[in-house]
């Protein structure tokens, strides 16, 4: 009598009768280099004699191999340039910076129009009622020819920073902005748990929330599904200048990312500029780095052409590392 039975996925149609023993060796199967799992139970090789397979029976039947198989080689994917857009808005320059720590907000301004940004962080502060015609912002760098994008810098709850984003929205309208929220004042580390319920939060109110986070592709993922505008992993601690501390999760945040990635915080120099862009990276924020610098103007127009260049790198794509000489001129036919 016929039998029908399900071995490793798939359907087969025995001829007849017959038990664990003669399946195997009209499989072709060496008894003592496989298991073998009937109807989700495991049959002592003993025993394969003695089981008779019947109708309907699933049988897994496993061997060792060694660590799994080879994965299929397929081209690497050329990076296709596309346009750094960030909650409907397209940016030209991929470089956005601070106005914090410069000496002057005419120094800040001249540094910003060396760099070409189009977009700066704003923070949101008290009005000093003893001094109000003090110098504002505004006098300086205009929001209706830049973006401003205010942020929450200096908050370490939830609260305290939707409290100052909607300050913010109803002193400029803005609904584009920066979350973050500070974990300790000793490393300036995000506090993720904080930072995805006041995304969400945010989220909720209309806001569209572009938030500094960890280097955690996981994190940076849950950000992406709460609807985060933009995932800004830092880079190295804030005002740090180290650069990037760990380009093998900022990669993978890439990756994974359907939103612009933007490396924020950490960047000390243009060349810490440029190996963000050239991990792929849609843009790098910047403050420290540029209003520290000797000569911030300066400073500012090299991180410009760093971001430039490092984009331009990706899209090239590097060529591979060779452990040993390759000369580029042949050396057949030499005299």
């Amino acid at each position: 009598m016929a039998l029908t039975v399900t071995i490793n996925g798939e359907t087969r149609n025995l001829s007849g009768a017959m038990n664990l023993r003669e399946l195997l060796a009209s499989l072709g199967m060496d008894p003592a280099k496989i298991a073998v799992e009937r109807n989700l139970e495991i049959v002592p090789r003993s025993e394969y004699g003695a089981v008779q397979v019947g109708e309907g029976d699933r049988l897994e039947i496993v061997h060792f191999i060694g660590g799994g198989n080879a994965p299929a080689q397929t081209p690497k994917d050329t990076p296709v340039d596309k346009p750094f857009a960030v909650a409907g808005r397209t940016l030209k320059s991929r470089l956005i910076i601070g106005t914090g720590k410069y000496k002057t907000y005419a120094e800040n301004a001249a540094a910003l129009e060396a760099s070409g940004a189009e977009m700066v962080t704003v923070a949101v502060r008290r009005v000093n009622l003893t001094d109000p015609n003090q110098p504002k912002l505004v006098d300086f760098i205009d929001p209706k020819k830049y973006t401003y994008l205010p942020n929450t810098a200096g908050c370490f709850t939830g609260e305290d920073a939707v409290r100052t984003l909607r300050l913010a929205r109803e002193a400029g309208g803005w609904t584009l902005v920066k979350l973050e929220v500070l974990g300790d004042r000793k490393t300036l580390y995000p506090d993720m748990v904080e930072t995805l319920r006041a995304t969400e939060l945010l989220i909720k109110e209309g806001f569209q929330v572009m938030v500094y986070c960890s280097d955690d592709p996981l994190m940076a993922k849950r950000l992406e599904d709460l609807g985060a505008a933009a995932i800004m992993p830092l880079a190295a601690p804030i005002g740090s200048g180290l650069g990037v501390q760990n380009p093998v999760n900022i990669r993978m945040i890439i990756e994974e990312a359907k939103v612009p990635v933007i490396v924020d915080a950490g960047v000390g120099t243009a060349s810490d500029a440029a190996v963000a862009m050239e991990l792929g990276c849609d843009g790098v924020l910047m403050n420290t780095a540029i209003a520290e610098a000797r000569d911030p103007v300066m400073m500012a127009r090299a991180m410009k052409h760093a971001v430039e260049a490092g984009r331009l790198a990706y899209l090239a794509g590097r060529m591979p590392k060779k452990r040993y000489a390759d000369p580029s001129s042949p050396l057949a036919g030499l005299i």
